[in-house]
Order: C-alpha cells, then sequence, then structure tokens
C-alpha cells in the first residue's frame, strides 16, 4: 500500500444524507487541505423527493435535480462526489455494487471512511449502504480480489484499514446509535449551513440539522474540559466508532 495523504470517504446511500449528517465533517476536512470524497449509492429519487413528485415531474427530471442539488452541496463543502446511481426505497445490495464501490476506495484511498450506522428501522436503504461500504472496505485491502474491471490491483492499489464512524441517524434513539465521538464543527458550520441550502428539494431538514449541531455542540463542550455554565456557541456533530482504535498512548 502506498504511503497517502489525509483523505476522506463518505459513503451516502441517498444525494441528501452526506450533507445533513456529515456536512460539518467534510468541511472541516477540506478546510484543513485535506481531500474529500462523497459516494452518492442513489439520488433518493423515490423516497427522499416527495415535493418533487408532488409538483409532478417525473423520474428522470427528478433524478437530475437531486444530482444538481448533490453537486451543489458537494462544491460549498469543497467535496468531489461521486454517484453510482443503484437505485431507492429499496436500495439493493450486489455484488457489483460493492465491486464498484471497492474500485472508489483504491482510487480515493482514504484514511477515514464515514457512512450509516447497521441499524435504521425507519429506512433500509441506510444500513444497506453502511454493509456495503464496510463490505468493500476489506475487499479494497485484498491484493487478489479484482477491480470490476476483472483486473487485479498492484500493491500500491489496495487500501489500508482505515476507521469507519457512523454518522448520526435522523432517529438516534430507535437505531441503537450511542455517539463516542463529538466533532466540534464550529469553524465548519458556516459551509454545512451552506450545503444545506443547496438541497430545497428536503427544505425540512435545514432546520432540524441547524438544532442537532446547537444540541451536539453542548455536549462537544460539555466534555471538552472545565464546564462552567457559561454561554457558547459551539456546533457539533455525533459519530460512533466501529472498529477499535489503535494507539500508544490513551488520551
Amino acid at each position: 500500500m502506498a504511503e497517502t495523504a489525509p483523505a476522506l470517504l463518505v459513503v451516502s446511500a441517498h444525494a441528501g444524507d452526506f450533507v445533513w449528517r456529515a456536512g460539518g465533517a467534510i468541511a472541516a476536512a477540506t478546510m484543513r487541505g485535506e481531500r474529500a470524497t462523497v459516494v452518492c449509492l442513489s439520488y433518493g429519487e423515490r423516497g427522499e423527493s416527495a415535493s418533487q413528485w408532488l409538483a409532478g415531474k417525473d423520474l428522470d427530471e427528478i433524478k437530475a435535480t437531486r444530482r444538481g442539488e448533490a453537486e451543489a452541496a458537494a462544491s460549498a463543502l469543497g467535496a468531489d462526489v461521486v454517484f453510482l446511481d443503484l437505485g431507492d426505497y429499496p436500495l439493493r445490495e450486489s455484488p457489483e455494487a460493492v465491486s464498484a464501490l471497492v474500485d472508489v476506495y483504491r482510487r480515493v484511498q482514504p484514511t477515514v471512511v464515514l457512512t450509516h450506522p447497521l441499524t435504521d428501522p425507519y429506512n433500509g436503504d441506510h444500513p444497506a449502504a453502511a454493509r456495503m461500504a464496510l463490505e468493500a472496505r476489506v475487499l479494497a485491502q485484498a491484493i487478489g480480489v479484482a477491480n470490476s474491471d476483472g483486473t487485479f490491483p498492484t500493491k500500491d492499489d489496495i487500501i489500508g484499514a482505515p476507521p469507519v464512524f457512523f454518522f448520526e441517524p435522523h432517529q438516534p434513539e430507535q437505531s441503537d446509535f450511542k455517539p463516542n465521538v463529538l466533532l466540534d464543527i464550529t469553524d465548519a458550520f458556516p459551509l454545512k449551513r451552506a450545503a444545506m441550502e443547496c438541497l430545497p428539494a428536503q427544505k425540512h431538514m435545514w432546520s432540524y440539522y441547524t438544532d442537532l449541531a446547537i444540541r451536539r455542540g453542548v455536549q462537544v463542550k460539555r466534555n471538552a474540559g472545565p464546564n462552567l455554565g457559561l454561554a457558547h456557541d459551539t456546533m457539533g456533530e455525533a459519530y460512533m466508532r466501529y472498529f477499535p482504535q489503535v494507539t500508544g498512548h490513551l488520551e
């Protein structure tokens, strides 16, 4: 495996998920000069575009609208975006989809991966995306696993073992989400808000995820040092680490 610069890979089931759940982490990474790539497995054209269907648009028009929104949001965050167009409601797991993700992993060489948690009783597409993201991460490490075009990787193509963090689902209490990582996104939040506003098809989410960032910001502050009860404007995102942390010292 080649030595790589810090690179963030976000595997998102639908075109808007990466903005609501991980927009702060993405913006924070790109503000540090790091690479960030988002993979949208679907456009969210069937299950997350109600306003577009009610406006009388057809499937192709809705896909084009959601793609444009996601491209604008990724641009606002400073990230690249890849669309696999696998369909949604349901998002079906398949060897072909996993193989396409393996190609992305090997091209991006991520040092950190963000995706959905493995449980979400309200949306089966989300855990399906997580399962494929995790499977592809393992397969992309194996030099004997071919790329989607049938060629085999070189030693520089295979990836290491990037840590995986699950981002917060819409209803965390029902999704067995227990955040053990709190990320301070205060400086990055203006970019996250700008990205949210690129998604008018889901305008009802803007205030929800702004309020959530405020609540998680309170927890960031409370867990970061002396709690003096003073006013602050910290904004946060919550994550759950999947694999063990490897370290030479505890901190």
